[in-house]
């Protein structure tokens, strides 16, 4: 194959000189930003930083690695009187979780894997398996993993993968709803819920399962799915199952019950419990999830959905997954006999930094509140550690009634109470981007705040 050759006017040494001059431009052009804009908008980030470092000191992690210098230039670097710095549309609507970009950079090569071209071939992967499209080596590091967090019981379960906890969900209930029903089976959930649900459970119209709403308003007798999100998405409580009837089943989804979310205070022991690792190591894009299921014929019966729906789940996919999922347990594993943070010690620390900074805004005013949480007990910290969800679920107080069109005013996208079954006094925030996105919702949130 040919070579794409470098014109002669474009030799090595000029892309040395042009990159020497684009570079000196760079930092000059920073030099005179700082020199002319001082610091201005930037005392408030600045201090908060300050706090939120003193804070953590003999707090709960040591080694903490959080590069403060790193996030303090893109401070700077996203103030409001920096060009565009208020004038870009910040998405927070997804859970797209970025935020762990920096450990796995960090991590380099320990999670690279190479899959020959003949590797993956068969549909199959253990076919005596319940789930036979399940991969050995990710089932293996699954069991692991939770073991090591200690949030989860394994032992007698079977370990359905899935293409993501949304088809999981589905399988789920599919698995549990009777073909033979006279009518389709209610699922429920406690408002503020989890805003797929209803769609989810209405989107192909089935004959199987219905969304019937709200679970405390919930009163139809006969059968129902009860969907049990602990923590919960959107407003980061510890759940339980709120109807509590002698037909119902339940679904309880955990993909947030992982020790930089919230204290991890004993292993779920569930009927059918579904995890992701898109929330549990920010691997979203690999689109992988499990379920951790009870009953055989439940397994076998969210197995065949899968099977009908996509003949399966990818196996590079899984493979990758077990590889990061192993990366994961060898950091927890080594942390005190090497020089580094486990993965869960590095997003605590990035994750109780973020709190307390948005803390720290929303009580400088009165415009906003946010929801209050206990401390407790971590058995995978040895201590009290105290919940700090994957999202904010802010209020809008006074005479807002709106909160998602004040925040889009500011070009902030948020997610409106409504979708959750709650007030639009209500959003949803992500929590989970980039150091740089999360500057400039803190900026904006303390403008909103002083009327700017």
């Amino acid at each position: 194959m040919a070579k794409l050759a470098v014109p002669p006017l474009l030799s090595l040494r000029h892309f040395l000189v042009l990159s020497i001059a684009l570079n000196v431009s760079l930092i000059l052009r920073t030099v005179y930003y700082e020199s002319e804009k001082g610091s201005k908008g930037f005392c408030l980030n600045k201090k908060m930083m300050a706090d939120a470092d003193s804070d953590r000191e003999g707090h709960l992690i040591h080694k903490s690695r959080l590069a403060m210098s790193s996030t303090s230039s893109l401070v700077n670097s996203t103030r409001a009187d920096h060009p565009g710095g208020r004038e870009t549309v910040i998405n927070l609507d997804h859970g797209d979780p970025t935020i762990y970009e920096r450990f796995w950079r960090q991590v380099g090569d320990k999670t690279t894997i190479i899959i020959p071209g003949w590797q993956s071939l068969s549909y199959f992967s253990d076919g005596s398996n319940i789930c036979w499209f399940l991969e050995t080596e990710f089932a293996r590091e699954v069991v692991r993993l939770h073991k090591v967090v200690g949030n989860a019981v394994t032992e007698g379960r079977h370990i359905v993968v899935g293409t993501g906890s949304s088809q999981l969900i589905l399988a789920a209930l599919y698995a549990l709803s009777s073909p033979d029903a006279a009518e389709p089976i209610s699922v429920v959930s406690a408002a503020p819920y989890y805003s797929s649900y209803p769609s989810m459970a209405d989107y192909q119209k089935s004959g199987l399962y219905k969304w019937a709403g709200d679970a405390e308003n919930f009163d139809k007798e006969g059968p129902y799915i009860e969907l049990v999100t602990s923590p919960n998405n959107p407003d980061g409580h510890r759940r339980k199952a709120m109807v509590n009837r002698s037909q119902g089943q339940f679904i309880h989804d955990l993909a947030y019950y992982w020790p930089q979310y919230t204290p991890i205070s004993s292993p779920s022991d569930h009927d059918l419990t579904l995890f992701t690792v898109s929330k549990t190591t920010g691997h979203a894009g690999m689109r992988i999830g499990w379920a951790i299921v009870k009953d055989k014929e439940v397994a076998k019966k969210m197995t065949k959905f899968i099977e009908i729906s996509t003949i399966g789940v990818s196996k590079d996919s899984q493979l990758r997954a077990a590889k990061v999922l192993k990366a994961v347990s060898d950091s927890c594993e080594q942390e005190n006999s090497q020089d580094g943070e486990s993965f869960f010690t590095h997003s605590y620390n990035i994750m109780a930094q973020r709190w307390k900074q948005l803390r720290a805004v929303v009580e400088a005013g009165d415009l906003f509140t946010l929801p209050q949480f206990s401390p407790a007990f971590c058995t995978f910290f040895g201590q009290e550690t105290e919940p700090q969800p994957a999202f904010i679920w802010l209020k809008c107080e006074g005479d807002i009634e709106d909160c998602e069109s004040l925040l889009r005013e500011h070009k902030i996208v948020a997610r409106s109470g409504r979708h959750f079954g709650a007030s639009p006094k209500y959003v949803r925030i992500s929590m989970l981007d980039t150091d740089e996105t999360f500057i400039q919702l803190i900026d904006r949130l303390s403008a909103i705040q002083q009327g700017k």
